[in-house]
């Protein structure tokens, strides 16, 4: 598929450094792509599909990197040709999630919109960023742990009503077996911390790379909420990251959220761009 000189084609093995040298050049934007590069080999995690990386060439030269599956992203800072090539990639998808750059997700919204899809999540997200390195040491009002095998129902509760808060659809709903897969297939990237023998907070470090951390799934039961527990969670998350010699630490927060911006600038994370996240499915 051809737009403007610009190729797209599914990334090979042997195109795959070129690749990974050009989403690293700007690891904070690209980190989900990055790690993405990397583990095109292995198996997916339960319940995802496999994933779908495309390189998008001008020439010889790697001018893009773009995903479809498990999630549709766009390298950071690709040209409008290499954009304009990208999109047509979007018609077989009849559902999906995107989740780029605010100048890539406007366009793709567009593409979506024209394809007749309909967008049932729209949001922009501040992209925040911490260096790698202890953070202050509090009193912890808390037991932070790994996740263990018996968390699991806990766990399941945490990722729906995280959906169900974010107003996103409920896929347990439809398919409550694959929901449950999909849960325990991130339960070795888990910290939770409990507090009365219940518990009461959970972030996944969904990518470890030496370029940095990635948290997501951040969720703080609201039972237990503004009694530290969060701010002990990440806090715990980002000295294991700079233990493990991790260069930052970085998460997202929806646009409008007060109190998460103000738990993460107490923790040293700096706003450095905003990504737009868009959930869509046939109409």
């Amino acid at each position: 598929m051809t737009s403007d000189g610009i190729q797209a084609r599914p990334l090979a093995a042997r195109e795959r450094a070129a690749a990974r040298a050009r989403v690293r050049a700007a690891a904070p934007a690209n980190l989900l792509l990055l790690d993405m590069v990397d583990h095109l080999d292995e198996p997916p995690p339960p319940a995802e599909p496999a994933p779908v990386v495309m390189g998008l060439w001008s020439g010889r030269e790697l001018a893009g990197v773009g995903s479809l599956r498990p999630c549709v992203m766009l390298d950071s800072g690709v040209s409008d040709a290499v954009l304009d090539a990208f999109l047509p990639l979007l018609e077989p998808l009849g559902s999906g999630l995107v989740k780029t750059d605010e100048r890539s997700g406007g366009a793709v919204a567009r593409a979506l919109a024209r394809l007749g899809r309909h967008i049932l999540v729209d949001r922009r997200e501040t992209v925040l960023v911490r260096p790698s390195s202890p953070p202050p040491e509090d009193a912890a009002p808390g037991l932070a742990r790994r996740a263990r095998r018996d968390d699991h129902p806990a766990l399941v509760e945490a990722a729906r009503a995280s959906l169900r808060e974010e107003g996103r659809p409920d896929p347990f709903d439809t398919d409550p077996e694959g929901f449950r897969r999909w849960v325990a297939g991130r339960m070795s990237r888990a910290l939770v911390v409990e507090e009365d023998g219940r518990v009461a907070f959970v972030g996944y470090a969904d990518v470890r790379r030496k370029e940095g951390w990635l948290l997501q799934g951040v969720y703080t039961w609201p039972a237990f909420r503004r009694r530290g527990l969060a701010r002990q969670g990440v806090a715990t998350l980002c000295a294991a990251a700079a233990e493990a010699g991790a260069a930052h630490v970085q998460l997202t927060v929806v646009e409008g959220n007060v109190a998460a911006e103000r738990l993460y600038a107490g923790l040293g994370f700096a706003a450095v761009g905003r990504v737009r996240t868009l959930l869509f499915a046939p109409r």
